[in-house]
């Protein structure tokens, strides 16, 4: 069981609360859990990535394990302790300007 928590925006978009668990089977990657997330939660499809590229939207964050995976390849595998559930993987809205 993998936790992810969102930030509140998607949250109410998909009528969740702050954490969700998804089961993942198979591999272990950001991209897999990315699609497992958008399968249960249709209504985030887009919002987390491009519809067409399937990359990141640019004022989204990825985190896991206290480290920034924001840019890591959505191939690669997630961590150790969010896949065991010890630690969640987090998408964060992101600001920008001063």
């Amino acid at each position: 069981m993998i936790r992810v928590i969102l930030p509140v925006y998607l949250q109410r978009l998909a009528n969740t609360g702050r954490e969700i668990e998804l089961d993942i089977e198979g591999v272990f990657t950001y991209e897999n859990l990315l699609d497992i997330l958008e399968l249960k939660y249709p209504m985030l499809q887009g919002t987390i990535r491009d519809h067409n590229t399937k990359e990141r939207r640019p004022y989204l964050r990825f985190f896991a394990c206290g480290e920034d995976f924001s840019h890591s390849d959505l191939n690669s595998n997630l961590p150790e302790d969010v896949i065991n559930g010890k630690q969640p993987f987090r998408i964060v809205g992101a600001m920008s300007g001063g």
